[in-house]
């Protein structure tokens, strides 16, 4: 088995993807007016609009109502990165700020509130973990 992807549901789809484009700087590949992918070396950030949950199962799935879930993105420099997103990122959950595992995180949340992590890797551990 391997892990490829996460799905993010939306009722904005054009506004999600906007956004994490920026946030990324990785364009997304439309696959329909509902539907886009946004591919790294590690993962694919897919995003959805409602219309498409009941393809899987009507109801299954509820737009900005994640409470759980942190989607995370490994960075060269969580500190540029942080300046970089000063000023258009609109709800930063912390400043970029060492966690006791060795990684350097900045926590904010996209315009459905879902949680996002940028991180790097800056205790030898970590950056060994992580080096590819």
């Amino acid at each position: 088995m391997e892990f490829v992807s996460i799905r993010i549901i939306t009722s904005d789809v054009a506004r999600l993807v906007e956004f994490y484009e920026r946030a990324t700087g990785v364009r997304a590949t439309w696959a329909t007016e509902v539907f886009a992918e946004l591919k790294t070396a590690g993962a694919t950030l897919a995003i959805a609009g409602t219309s498409t949950v009941p393809l899987f199962a009507p109801g299954s799935a509820r737009p900005a109502a994640n409470h759980s879930v942190i989607t995370e993105f490994l960075v060269d420099d969580v500190d540029r990165v942080h300046q970089n997103l000063t000023g258009f990122v609109t709800d930063f959950v912390n400043e970029p700020t060492t966690m006791p595992w060795g990684n350097r995180s900045l926590l904010f949340r996209d315009p459905d509130g879902n949680l996002i992590n940028f991180f790097t890797p800056v205790t030898p551990a970590a950056i060994e973990k992580f080096t590819r």
